[in-house]
């Protein structure tokens, strides 16, 4: 059964979605300092959204702590993949995969939070707004090493194709730098991730560097 949103809901998180500059995504296989401190300096930098993403080894102690630093700094705190972990981290919620956790049973477990979901074109962008998804991370953008199997990069036109087909914020995710951010957001995105364009480095200073591209990038367009 669908799990009913009132429209007042999803209007205020699509807005705050739509505004989240950076998008940032925890990597302790990059990390030099550990990932509670690359999400403290990265929203120290004006990041608004940190994403648990830990494949070998998510834990509820870590998660906890992660939602802490997040809590006391104003910052939205979500759960890839895991919705069990999400629900006992009490996370703001949860971003899942195609070949992830059905995106209605996590709904039900998670009620009004947030939920947002990987795609790869429009045809499955326009699925997961008709679900009801609040965001869609579309990946992946350039080629990466980040994720093994992110599959072929679908390009710029892919932005294009996909922000005439939805009005779901999307997530730019892969192979993003800031190189080409600018060229990302001017194509459609609300936002961009990175991780190895930011890790390991100086987190802070990156994440800044990213945010600012963001900014005038939306001033432009």
């Amino acid at each position: 059964m669908k799990h009913t949103i009132s429209m007042r809901e999803k209007s205020a998180k699509w807005q705050k979605l739509k505004s989240i500059d950076f998008y940032f995504i925890t990597d302790s296989g990059l990390s030099k300092k550990g990932i509670l401190s690359d999400a403290q300096e990265a929203i120290n930098a004006g990041c608004k959204i940190i994403q648990y993403r830990e494949k070998n080894k998510s834990q509820l102690q870590e998660a906890l702590k992660l939602k802490k630093v997040c809590k006391k700094n104003g910052a939205i705190f979500l759960i890839n993949d895991d919705v069990w972990l999400a629900v006992a981290a009490d996370a703001d919620g949860v971003h899942l995969g195609q070949e992830d956790a059905d995106y209605l049973v996590a709904r039900k477990m998670l009620g009004a939070k947030i939920i947002g979901l990987t795609v790869h074109n429009a045809e499955e962008a326009i699925e997961a707004e008709k679900i009801g998804a609040d965001y869609v991370g579309l990946s992946p953008i350039f080629m990466t090493s980040t994720k093994k199997d992110a599959g072929r990069p679908c390009g710029i036109s892919m932005i294009k194709k996909v922000r005439k087909n939805t009005s779901l914020p999307i997530v730019a995710v892969g192979g993003i730098t800031k190189q080409n951010a600018a060229e990302v957001m001017q194509a459609g995105a609300d936002s961009v991730a990175a991780i190895s364009a930011v890790l390991p480095g100086n987190v802070r200073k990156e994440v800044s560097d990213f945010i600012r591209i963001i900014k005038n990038s939306r001033k432009k367009s």
